[in-house]
């Protein structure tokens, strides 16, 4: 929706709400034009109710209204003596409407200084819980927000199993644009697995002020820019989410707007420069590992979840043979070394055919592990071990940010690239174009036009671009496990969510069950950014906790004696 539809929307609502509640406004001592004044119509409905002025705030805040409404509704006509179960229930049904036949159709008295206490157990519940709910969603709307590491894109720096809490303060919490939602649950209802939200209205992106921006290194979570699922690991097709809706993703910011970045052998170069990570940082990457023996006798020690694959060859006079080179161009094969008798290949053949026209035989002693630069160093001498030497993707292909068969790249060897600032303005061509066109089209709300050489924006012939917001580079710190910008491109300023801050509870098989969990108790309570080795603080909470409960008890005991 566009100002000029939410204006006319809450104008809707203001008219709607002066009908159906002038003549109580005159039966509580007010003018009936003020129930028709938008902000003072509900500043005096709280004097009415007898319900503090600050409420009225509550009433603007998105999803936190949704909550608040119904109370408004109840409160309302119990200060007309309205009281009943059925009536409280026919008042929540019907979205408030009630509120018309006891404003037309009763005779009602206002209650001037009725009792605010709950009449019975059941009720005090009620609304204890209910405004536990507003609280806790206040909380996890606008200041923190549980997060949990399903995948080990982030491995070793963030494991599978970390469960986090998310700051959204520190860049400056991002206001619903969904106005009509279920409260603390993301896209999907919980055991119904139906959709959380309706889709409309939205409200325009807005984003309360924040003492820090996205820097370089920051770990982000973010709403992933190329959902089209309506539930996690579910892919569908034609699923068109709202931006606040769409799954969260975490990643490490490597380039922010005006950056020029690059990929060169899986190490990221901003304007020219090998970022350097700071030293919580583990990325990973894939190694080729040669030993002696069989190298499957080895996945204990490198760990079996971290084997990629076993490493091929092929007779290096084979590429001499006629079409070899076209096929070994279909097949997505990375070419790892080579020495005077063979090609060594990282990659995978199903079809026999090929097998042997290419005479392609596995190697034993050679495979595929990932692994830290740490890891790596302290495998490097053991018995048997020969070499352990990094790996490069050396196929160029299209599922690689832009996905344009004419600027093909590869995970590991990508770039130069331009991030994309507020108010700057790049030249526009059809070379340039498929790096911009999901930010004209999607994200900026333009349409575009191609036809032969020339490019049109908003019907506009353009030979330029001027960007509206900030644009963001993020990645896996787990270089060959990642589906990151490298393959979706751009974050756009308004997916932005906030960081995590700290881990307070880390589980190892967090995806086998919880009967199968076990706690990594060097990891409770430990901060998430920062240099140094992480720091538990979890001795520290039970000592604190420990102190408040006999702190607690010394006092109950004093005022007892």
């Amino acid at each position: 929706m566009n100002a000029t539809q939410w204006i006319i929307f809450i104008l809707v609502i203001q008219v709607i709400h002066f009908l159906g509640t002038w003549k109580l406004y005159v039966k509580a001592g007010r003018q009936s034009w003020e129930a028709a004044v938008p902000i003072y119509n509900a500043i005096i409905l709280m004097k009415i109710i007898n319900r503090p002025t600050w409420w009225t705030v509550l009433l603007f805040v998105p999803i936190i209204n949704l909550l608040m409404f119904p109370i408004i509704w109840i409160e309302t006509i119990r200060s007309f003596g309205r009281n009943s179960l059925k009536e409280t229930w026919l008042v929540l049904l019907t979205l408030g409407f009630y509120i018309y036949y006891v404003n037309y159709a009763l005779d009602v008295t206002y209650i001037k200084d009725r009792s605010l206490l709950p009449k019975t157990a059941t009720g005090e519940w009620v609304s204890s819980i209910a405004f536990a709910v507003i609280a806790a969603t206040l909380v996890h709307t606008y200041f923190i927000q549980p997060y949990v590491i399903p995948t080990p894109s982030l491995e070793r720096t963030l494991r599978v199993g970390d469960l986090l809490f998310v700051s959204k303060f520190h860049y400056g919490a991002r206001t619903p644009m969904t106005t009509i939602a279920a409260p603390m649950v993301h896209d999907t209802l919980p055991v119904l697995g139906i959709k959380s939200y309706l889709s409309k209205p939205q409200l325009p992106y807005f984003r309360l002020p924040g003492f820090t921006k996205v820097d370089r290194n920051d770990i982000v979570v973010f709403s992933w820019p190329a959902d089209t699922v309506r539930q996690f690991y579910k892919r569908e097709e034609g699923v068109d989410k709202p931006i606040d809706k769409k799954s969260n993703y975490v990643k490490r910011c490597v380039g922010i707007p005006g950056d020029s970045l690059e990929i060169r052998n899986g190490f990221v170069f901003i304007n020219g420069e090998q970022l350097k990570l700071n030293d919580r940082a583990k990325p990973m990457f894939q190694r080729v590992v040669t030993v002696k023996n069989d190298i499957s006798s080895y996945a204990n020690l490198f760990g079996k979840e971290n084997f990629k694959g076993r490493i091929i060859k092929m007779p290096l006079n084979i590429l001499k043979k006629e079409r070899a080179s076209e096929i070994l161009d279909a097949v997505d094969l990375n070419e790892v070394k080579r020495d005077s008798d063979y090609v060594y290949y990282a990659g995978y053949l199903n079809n026999q055919k090929v097998i042997d026209f290419l005479q392609v035989t596995s190697v034993p002693n050679m495979g595929l592990f990932n692994m830290s630069e740490d890891e790596k160093k302290s495998f490097e001498g053991k018995d048997g071990i020969v070499s352990i030497e990094q790996f490069t993707e050396s196929n160029p292909n299209t599922r690689v940010f832009p996905q344009n068969k004419n600027l093909a790249a590869t995970i590991d060897n990508f770039g130069p690239i331009y991030i994309p600032k507020k108010g700057a303005t790049v030249p526009l061509n059809l070379k340039t174009l498929p790096y911009y066109k999901k930010i004209i089209k999607d994200y900026e709300h333009n349409t575009l036009g191609v036809a032969g050489n020339q490019i049109t924006i908003n019907e506009k012939v353009a030979d330029s671009y001027t960007f509206k917001q900030d644009y963001y580079w993020m990645m896996g710190d787990n270089r060959h496990s990642s589906e990151d910008s490298r393959f979706w491109g751009y974050v756009p300023e308004n997916h932005i969510v906030g960081t995590p801050i700290f881990i307070w509870m880390s589980v190892d098989n967090f995806n086998q069950g919880i009967f199968n969990w076990k706690p990594r108790w060097d990891r409770v309570f430990t901060t998430v950014n920062g240099d140094g080795e992480p720091v538990s603080y979890f001795r520290y909470f039970l000592i604190a906790l420990v102190l408040y409960f006999v702190g607690s008890w010394l006092l109950k005991r004093r005022k007892t004696k």
